[in-house]
């Protein structure tokens, strides 16, 4: 099997399990880069955002990162300085490893909120990973499992793209199955190239690959407080540096950075807490961009629109409900709604000849197209979500106790 995971790109990882989750699944991932790498880095604006976001931050604004380190099982959100201060302990001890200094590593933390970190277990799982760091394959996918909580899956991506005359690697993993309501991106997603990229590029494709990727998703509309998406390029495919964003060079990198990022946000969507379904709402020739995301979210988000999914129902009644509580410009009596592929709304009125029953058959799949025409404009989006059921409702009702 090829490797799709982030040591494909020139990075060695190493994962262990510290005991943080009771289950005794690996917990603490480390992702790091033999030479110090550009790197670029966007997180939640959720106002109660955890320590390793505050230190994130800090340590990525001078666009230079060497490695990541993370754990999942405590999220070190509403902790307080000491919160901070284990954020930024984890580290200092992964730099003591691989020679850096401390600012050169981005820390992330995901799980319970509310907790403070076991520190003497995290810091042990530390130095655990990064005696097994390695270059290969399964490395890489142990550092995808490290990072989970509530997912069922790894979830990786990669992208080979020719800059000049060689070939660069685009590489990425995520976690996240629930508290997903992107406000600049969702979860933690850790991505790796050895393309050569000046920092303020190699920003500018991560913000505008996430506004298509994981702004577009969301599973239970709860935008997490440790949201952090990040990037690392170190250069060792030897491909010329890229540093005009109107070189074709750029638009091949952003181009494979986009379509990792938008595979990796399918896979949150293919992966909500509970799901059977994927659900793609687009919205076509709506007046303005903002209308047309309004209407997207508004329809993905809503409960009985999701529910309807769930239970092979081809409701429109519920679809145009949510459309109508958007102030969304358009024409009740030009507007088209087509449920997998079907017709079932049209000129403000029923479709008289849809087979709602063959619809309801094709809502089965794995992946249910909604596609709205509101006929006002030329503007496109689209949101993706997933169904809603009673597993959603199980996990998280058990999930802290």
């Amino acid at each position: 099997m090829p490797n799709e995971t982030l040591t494909a790109a020139g990075f060695r990882a190493g994962a262990a399990a510290a005991g943080i989750k009771p289950s005794g699944a690996l917990d603490v991932g480390v992702l790091v880069s033999e030479t110090p790498c550009h790197a670029a880095a966007v997180f939640t604006s959720n106002r109660f955002c955890g320590a390793p976001v505050e230190v994130g931050r800090e340590h990525v604004r001078n666009g230079r990162l060497r490695g990541v380190v993370v754990n999942s099982g405590v999220s070190n959100v509403a902790t307080g300085r000491r919160g901070v201060a284990d954020a930024r302990a984890m580290c200092a001890r992964l730099a003591r490893h691989v020679g850096a200094d401390f600012s050169e590593i981005l820390p992330a933390s995901t799980g319970l909120i509310g907790t403070f970190l076991p520190m003497a277990k995290v810091l042990a799982g530390i130095d655990a990973a990064a005696e097994a760091l390695s270059s290969s394959t399964r490395a890489g996918r142990d550092f995808a499992r490290a990072i989970l909580t509530t997912d069922t899956r790894a979830k990786v991506s990669l992208r080979r793209v020719r800059i000049g005359a060689r070939p660069v690697v685009v590489a990425g993993c995520c976690k996240g199955s629930g508290m997903i309501a992107p406000n600049m991106a969702t979860m933690l997603a850790f991505l790796g190239t050895d393309a050569a990229i000046s920092p303020p590029l190699l920003r500018r494709a991560l913000r505008d690959a996430v506004a298509g990727s994981f702004n577009r998703v969301t599973v239970d509309e709860c935008e997490s407080t440790s949201d952090t998406v990040a990037i690392l390029a170190n250069g060792r495919s030897g491909a010329a540096a890229i540093r005009e964003v109107t070189s074709p060079a750029f638009r091949r990198f952003a181009g494979a950075l986009g379509e990792v990022c938008s595979e990796l946000a399918y896979q949150i969507a293919a992966d909500g807490e509970g799901a059977t379904r994927v659900i793609e709402v687009a919205v076509r020739r709506a007046a303005t961009p903002a209308d047309a995301h309004d209407v997207a979210r508004t329809v993905a988000v809503s409960p009985l629109f999701r529910t309807a999914v769930h239970g092979c129902d081809p409701n429109w009644g519920r679809i145009i409900q949510a459309i109508g509580t958007t102030r969304a410009r358009f024409d009740p009596g030009r507007i088209v709604v087509r449920i997998c592929g079907e017709a079932v709304f049209r000129r403000g009125r029923p479709v008289e000849t849809a087979d709602l029953a063959k619809v309801s058959r094709r809502m089965r799949a794995k992946d249910v197209p909604v596609v709205i025409d509101l006929a006002a404009g030329r503007a496109d989006d689209r949101v993706l979500t997933c169904d809603l059921t009673k597993g959603y409702i199980t996990i998280n009702a058990e999930y802290h106790t």
